[in-house]
């Protein structure tokens, strides 16, 4: 294998490794009671995340706007996210991820445990990668 080759692979693996780490921050940032002074850090200024069960928010002040109506809907969350599929092209990258976890509704502390699926587009921005766009689709809520 030439060195060439190698390095190719080396970027792709950290590449990957970096959106793993941009997921995973992502899901902190959340069971951190969806705090909305954080989460502007992960996503590119004209960002986009979206979800038919949760509503749309593009740009900073939107997606700040969306995680403080989060802090109001959930006193408790844990994202535990699994089942990566990441495909890297330059500077850009998608992602599909599974999420289950048990939720606490703030009316009334309703247990539940929702599982959804993420598709997310992703751009390497001055060598850091950011969400483009972040689709979030519940697939399954049951009470606890």
């Amino acid at each position: 294998m030439d060195l060439a080759t190698l390095e190719g692979r080396i970027t792709r693996l950290e590449d990957i490794e970096a959106i793993k780490q941009l997921k995973a921050r992502y899901c902190e940032i959340c069971d951190d009671m969806h705090n909305p002074n954080r989460i502007n850090g992960l996503f590119v200024e004209d960002a986009i995340w979206e979800s038919p069960d949760f509503g749309k928010a593009v740009g900073h002040a939107e997606i700040r706007a969306l995680f403080s109506k989060f802090q109001t809907m959930f006193s408790f969350s844990q994202h535990n996210i699994t089942n990566p599929i990441i495909e890297v092209s330059g500077d850009r990258a998608t992602g599909i991820w599974y999420i289950q976890g048990p939720w606490t509704h703030a009316d009334g502390d309703r247990e539940i445990w929702m599982t959804a699926r993420y598709d997310d587009d992703y751009v390497r921005i001055d060598n850091e990668w950011k969400y483009q766009h972040l689709r979030a689709s519940v697939r399954m809520v049951a009470d606890r």
